[in-house]
């Protein structure tokens, strides 16, 4: 009877662990709600322990959400982000712990604008193409999440094609095409899935599942961008697709971006206004550009030095 109880409790345990495993990206996801909530910050802005009540009154959340939030405390609490301090008249106030005073946005060793950052889905999302990354010879999940599902790609003003032909040969089931003026591509010749085509971004842009557009969008002003995307929406919704835009791009302004390098940003800008007639965009700036050339949702990861990666879709 002591063995199969023992066998029984082994089995159990074993399961546990499964389901730990299983549900343990709840912890990461429940942390990064409480830090864009604010709730490191309002407990700390509020300099005593903080009733369950008083918490909810000073978080922005909606009010059929309210009854929620002790069930994200309590998780939370669990994992020793916060604790439960008793109070007089038998309530308890939550305080901050070592852990989450790392995540308030005035610490000057915040691990907030990291823990944002690495569980942003850009960064998240290629975790799901693990198991194909080990099966080709891609270089990063990274790149497999990017390019997931697309099957033919567009350079635009891709000039001779090396940012191009770096992706062919990453991807050989994708189609790339090199879209440049004429002198550019005359006289350069392409492979099995690479071709160039002489054209004007301006007027038209050849149907593909993702345009790229690398340092482009910066040369030109608002006006002539929002041209630019229009060619490249046509692009991606044509024939029935239903594609997307990836920018390499600067995002000035960026509060996450470490003074030299913000600095350096704002030479970029000054060097667009002398030189040419664009300019570096902050976030809202880019917000409307997408929304004024009909795109309906972007998002921008800045993961590339000084330069974020951008997706925008129609």
């Amino acid at each position: 009877m002591g063995s199969k109880v023992r066998a029984t409790h082994e089995l159990l345990q074993a399961q546990a662990h499964i389901w730990n495993h299983i549900f343990s990206f709840i912890n990461s996801m429940s942390l990064k709600c409480a830090v864009q909530l604010d709730i490191p910050d309002v407990i700390q802005k509020h300099g005593q322990p903080m009733t369950l009540s008083e918490l909810v009154s000073a978080l922005p959340i909606s009010p059929t959400k309210a009854h929620f939030i002790p069930r994200l405390m309590r998780i939370l609490v669990h994992s020793g982000f916060f604790v439960r301090e008793s109070l007089n008249g038998g309530e308890q106030g939550y305080v901050l712990t070592d852990a989450s005073a790392l995540l308030l946005k005035d610490n000057p060793m915040s691990a907030r604008p990291f823990l944002l950052a690495m569980l942003n889905p850009i960064l998240t999302d290629p975790w799901q193409y693990l198991t194909t990354w080990f099966q080709n010879d891609n270089p990063t999940p990274f790149h497999v999440g990017v390019f997931q599902g697309v099957d033919s790609l567009v350079d635009v003003g891709g000039g001779t094609g090396t940012v191009a032909k770096s992706i062919a040969d990453a991807f050989p089931h994708m189609k790339c095409t090199v879209l440049d003026l004429p002198h550019v591509v005359a006289d350069l010749k392409g492979s099995k899935n690479l071709e160039y085509v002489a054209g004007n971004m301006f007027e038209a842009v050849p149907a593909a599942d993702a345009i790229f557009l690398k340092w482009i969008l910066h040369d030109w002003s608002d006006e002539e961008c929002m041209k630019i995307l229009e060619r490249c929406k046509e692009a991606i919704t044509r024939e029935g697709k239903k594609g997307k835009v990836i920018i390499v791009d600067m995002t000035v302004e960026n509060k996450n971006t470490d003074k030299e390098s913000g600095e350096t940003q704002l030479f970029f800008d000054m060097l667009m206004m002398v030189m040419a007639t664009g300019k570096e965009r902050n976030d809202k700036e880019w917000a409307k550009l997408f929304s004024d050339a009909g795109f309906s949702y972007y998002k921008i990861t800045p993961c590339l030095g000084l330069r974020s990666l951008i997706e925008v879709y129609p």
